[in-house]
C-alpha cells in the first residue's frame, strides 16, 4: 500500500492527474500487432470474357473511391468561423468557452484565457498552462510565473502594464507537449486574441511560442535575442522577440543573463514606440 501511495504522489508532482480511460490498455501487445501486420492477399485479376459475337470483353474499369472526409478539417474550419466572429476579447473568451472541437478541452478544468491588461502595449505568449494555470484558470501563476513577475520588475513592469496569454488555452495532460493538430485547432483563436488586443510588442516565451507567432524553425536557443516579426490576418505586422521560458530558466539557471539581455532589449524597443 505504500508503494501505492508513493506512486500516486509521484504522478500528481509529474502533473498526471487524470485518467484517460477507466481500464488500463496494454499498449505493448497493441506495439507487436502494428509491427506485424498481416499479410494482404493479392489481388483478384477477373479473367476475360466473350460477348454474343464471339470478342473477348474488356475487364471492368476499377471504381475510384471517393475521397474520405477528414473530420479534422471540419474542426479547424469551425475554429476560424468562431475566431473571426469575435468583435471582442470577452466575445472571443466565450467563443472559446463553447468550442468542444479540441481534445484538450475535456482533461482540463479550466479555461486559460488571459491575464494583465488587454490594453497595454506589450503582449507575452507561452505554449500552454500548466497544472497550477489549470487549477486556476490564469497564465503564469506558478513558479515560473513568480519568476516572470521579477523580470516584469527589472524593466519596470507589472501585471497591470501587460497582456499575458497562451497560444493553448488548456492544458495537455500530464504537461505533455501539444501535438501539431491541437495547435492548428487553437491557432485561430490565439491569432484573433492578438489582432483583437492589437499590442504594439510580442514577447515570445520559450521556442514553441516563438515558432506560433513567426513560423520559425530555428530553436530557442538561436532565434532568442533577435526581432521577429507576427504578420496578422489584417496585415499588421507586430515585432517579436523570442526569449527563454521561466521555467526552462528555473532549470538552467545559468541562462538568466540572456533573459536579462532580451528583456533589456525589449525594455528599449517599447519606450521608442510609446515615446
Amino acid at each position: 500500500m505504500a508503494d501505492i501511495r508513493e506512486l500516486l504522489h509521484f504522478f500528481a508532482e509529474a502533473g498526471v492527474d487524470t485518467p484517460l480511460v477507466d481500464v488500463p490498455v496494454d499498449r505493448f501487445s497493441q506495439a507487436a500487432a502494428r509491427r506485424a501486420p498481416a499479410a494482404a492477399p493479392a489481388p483478384r485479376i477477373p479473367e476475360p470474357q466473350s460477348n454474343p459475337e464471339g470478342t473477348a470483353a474488356r475487364p471492368p474499369a476499377p471504381t475510384t473511391l471517393a475521397k474520405a472526409s477528414v473530420p479534422d478539417d471540419a474542426k479547424i474550419a469551425m475554429a476560424r468561423q468562431l475566431a473571426s466572429s469575435a468583435a471582442t476579447l470577452e466575445e472571443l473568451r466565450e467563443q472559446l468557452a463553447a468550442f468542444d472541437g479540441c481534445n484538450l478541452k475535456f482533461t482540463a478544468k479550466n479555461l486559460v484565457f488571459a491575464d494583465g491588461n488587454p490594453a497595454a502595449p506589450i503582449m507575452f505568449v507561452g505554449e500552454a498552462p500548466g497544472r497550477e494555470e489549470d487549477l486556476e484558470g490564469v497564465p503564469f501563476i506558478g513558479r515560473s510565473g513568480q519568476l516572470l513577475d521579477r523580470m516584469f520588475a527589472s524593466i519596470g513592469l507589472d501585471r497591470t502594464s501587460v497582456y499575458i496569454a497562451n497560444s493553448i488555452p488548456w492544458r495537455p495532460p500530464g504537461n505533455r507537449t501539444p501535438t501539431p493538430l491541437e495547435t492548428e485547432i487553437c491557432r485561430p483563436f490565439f491569432e484573433r486574441q492578438i489582432e483583437l488586443a492589437n499590442p504594439k510588442l510580442l514577447v515570445a516565451l520559450g521556442g514553441p511560442a516563438a515558432k506560433a507567432l513567426t513560423n520559425a524553425t530555428e530553436g530557442i536557443l538561436r532565434l532568442r535575442g533577435n526581432w521577429k516579426t507576427h504578420l496578422t490576418a489584417s496585415g499588421i505586422q507586430i515585432p517579436v522577440m523570442p526569449t527563454l521560458h521561466p521555467a526552462y530558466l528555473l532549470r538552467n539557471p545559468a541562462q538568466k543573463r540572456f533573459a536579462w539581455r532580451d528583456f533589456v532589449n525589449v525594455k528599449l524597443r517599447l519606450r521608442a514606440l510609446t515615446d
